[in-house]
């Protein structure tokens, strides 16, 4: 294994997936678990004829990441590689891409749909693979893409089915599962096992040698005193509490503390409330607390301006959608005091300290010259937004040299990130044009950036797993890991806490490898076959749930104004996945807007984005589909279903009970547009 560069622990935790069996490799962030499995991979092409190997990731950025810096030039030479992702041509080929090659990169979402897609071309069966690496495989539990995949093993397994690949999983934690006991944390190592179907391994005989080749980075908490005034929060809590008076809730709605998660829950259960009992009051004062609950968050973490601007640009637009008194009253509360908010906003004497002690940190570590590199981490899309704009104009922080972007996950909207911008980002990161990456969670997997010297968590509450994958992100010599937060916050608490959760999680993985291989197998077995049973059975509530309701007998309407705008057999699904209004008169009940930055898909474009007509609640967008037909795509969430049994609400809609059917083409023509029904 010289000639191949492996560190002897690595050589050690491969021995068993070498005689070809199912192994979890556990090795800290930056301890070369991708080059293990490249070895592994390398072997089993060798002494294979006609194998087949696939590499699953869970994020989109690590699919160019592996394949140009680990698979590809160890075994581009002598093996067939393909790398695939959501943004890639490939992708609607995927059967054919699997076929004519020997070792396949992708995402996990682009193999499940490609095993529940019967079209030929791109369909595929698990048995086509001898060998499945399974990236970050602690993601495989519950209702995870990676455990939707490894079911499907399980069940066949289960079944006595015999072609099926060999796994491979990787994983620098897989956790403790939300328990705090060593007798929890077991059971959840083990259930990580069940669902792979395999043993965890880790180094033991050199351990010295990984604890060298690892070393950790220098952690410590840059503490901030509580900001002694704070005059623009306590503005919008007097808001807020004017707007309960409002409500005249009365004593069986106790809320909590403005500016907390908490009270964010409480509002969002207010909102739900007053949509199911049609209390559009109560509905619509609920949104705007959690806007100006957001604010206060906002306010805690970053400047008083960007939580300023979070309001303002809220409000921009009600004046043209207020319907009622309601509406008036809370369009009229924050007219009334906006200029107050701005001024105090602007009042330089009041600002956030988190923010000096911030620019102190990313100082201390730019300020000397050379070529440092960080990751900022932060919570949310706003969040990051918001630090950039204050990076990007602060003039200490640019003397010193820093050139940051925002790094987000992909999606819709103006804070989210297309595919190529995340590839273009982290191409620009790692070439050094760009040393400061400003982040959520997107970045905490898997991004190798050897150079990167500073890791700063900024206003995070986040578990074990997140922690250390964080803190795996700096792996320069002498790189330094920073906690910026508020003296006695719940940052720190939760800091120490994953400590110990790290230290439970070693603990349950040595009882779990220390059990006799038949205790364990057994184990495994009834675990496998407890989840199986579980999932037919919930298969078969949502089955029943689904048809709990004749379609025709469910009236959506607005969540926003409660105007009735359709019923439930208006609606059709296309490909399993976009719920559409087919009813060509659904059109006078909308308005459109802007073109969200999508990407042209194989049978269909976006189009415009929809909202209400009558309230402006956005609803979803417009797709062209197949060329010839302008269609509606409507989120659920944004509407109330009126049932037999009383208004219901849903997330999604899978967890409608009515059932929606797939569409047939049928194409006729309304007014000189063409329809599809």
């Amino acid at each position: 294994m010289a000639d191949f560069g492996l560190y002897e622990y690595q050589e050690e935790v491969v021995q068993r997936a070498l005689r070809g069996e199912n192994i979890i490799i556990w090795l800290p962030t930056g301890g070369g678990k991708t080059r293990a499995a490249v070895y592994v991979a390398k072997k089993h092409l060798e002494n294979n004829p006609g194998a087949k190997v696939a590499v699953l990731v869970n994020k989109v950025h690590l699919v160019d990441q592996h394949y140009n810096k680990e698979f590809n030039p160890y075994l581009g030479r002598d093996y067939s590689l393909v790398s695939i992702s959501g943004d890639c041509d490939q992708k609607d080929f995927f059967g054919s891409e699997v076929k004519n090659s020997d070792l396949v990169i992708c995402t996990a979402q682009i193999l499940e749909n490609a095993l529940t897609n019967q079209e030929e071309g791109k369909h595929v069966e698990l048995s086509q693979f001898t060998l499945l690496i399974i990236d970050e495989c602690h993601h495989t539990h519950k209702e995870g893409v990676y455990n939707k995949i490894m079911a499907r093993y399980v069940a066949q397994k289960l079944k006595g089915e015999r072609r099926l690949p060999q796994i491979l999983g990787l994983t620098a934690s897989p956790g403790t599962g939300g328990t705090k006991s060593i007798k929890g944390a077991v059971e959840h190592v083990l259930q990580i096992c069940a669902n792979l179907d395999s043993v965890i391994v880790s180094s033991k005989v050199y351990a010295h040698e990984l604890k060298k080749k690892v070393p950790r980075p220098r952690k410590r908490f840059d503490i901030v005193d509580r900001r002694p005034q704070d005059p623009f929060g306590d503005h919008l809590k007097f808001m807020m509490q004017f707007i309960h008076d409002f409500m005249a809730l009365g004593p069986d709605f106790p809320v909590r503390e403005f500016g907390t998660q908490e009270y964010e829950a409480d509002v969002v259960i207010l909102e739900k409330k007053g949509v199911t009992d049609r209390n559009r009051l109560l509905s619509q004062c609920a949104l705007h607390l959690r806007q100006y609950n957001d604010a206060l968050l906002i306010n805690d973490t970053v400047r008083m301006v960007d939580a300023f601007r979070v309001l303002e640009s809220y409000y921009s637009t009600k004046s043209s959608t207020a319907m009622d008194g309601t509406d008036f009253f809370l369009l009229g509360l924050y007219q009334e005091n906006e200029v107050e908010l701005r001024k105090l906003s602007g009042d330089a004497r009041f600002e956030n300290p988190k923010m000096g002690k911030l620019q102190n940190t990313l100082l201390e570590q730019f300020d000397q010259g050379g070529n440092s590199r960080g990751i900022l981490f932060s919570k949310t899309r706003k969040s990051i937004c918001c630090l950039y704009d204050w990076v990007s104009n602060n003039p200490a922080l640019q003397r010193a040299g820093i050139r940051a972007a925002i790094l987000t996950g992909a999606g819709n909207g103006i804070n989210y990130m297309t595919q190529n911008e995340q590839k273009d980002t982290i191409r620009n990161f790692r070439l050094g044009s760009l040393n400061l990456l400003i982040s959520t969670s997107v970045a905490e997997e898997g991004l190798d950036i050897p150079e990167c010297n500073l890791v700063v968590r900024y206003g995070l509450l986040t578990n074990e797993i997140a922690q250390q994958q964080a803190s795996g992100r700096a792996r320069a010599s002498d790189s330094v890991y920073s906690v910026v937060a508020q003296a006695g916050g719940r940052e720190v608490r939760r800091e120490l806490l994953n400590e110990c959760l790290e230290d439970l999680t070693g603990r349950a993985i040595g009882e779990v490898q220390r059990m006799e291989p038949r205790e364990f197998q057994m184990k495994i077995t009834d675990l496998q076959t407890e989840a199986l049973l579980t999932r037919q059975l919930a298969e078969q509530l949502k089955i029943k749930k689904r048809s709990r309701f004749n379609a025709a007998t469910v009236q959506l309407s607005c969540r926003g104004c409660f105007l009735p705008v359709a019923l439930g057999n208006d609606i059709k699904v296309i490909e399993n996945a976009h719920h559409v209004n087919i009813n060509p008169d659904f059109e006078r009940y909308y308005k459109t807007g802007g073109q969200p930055a999508l990407k042209t898909f194989e049978d269909w474009e976006p189009g415009r984005v929809i909202s209400c007509a009558a309230c402006g609640r956005q609803w979803g967008m417009e797709i062209i589909y197949k060329k010839i037909a302008m269609l509606p795509i409507l989120a659920i969430e944004n509407f109330a279903m009126e049932t037999p049994e009383g208004r219901k609400l849903a997330k999604k809609w899978k967890n409608v009970e009515f059932t929606v059917e797939e569409y047939t083409i049928l194409l006729c023509v309304h007014k000189g547009v063409h329809f599809l029904a």
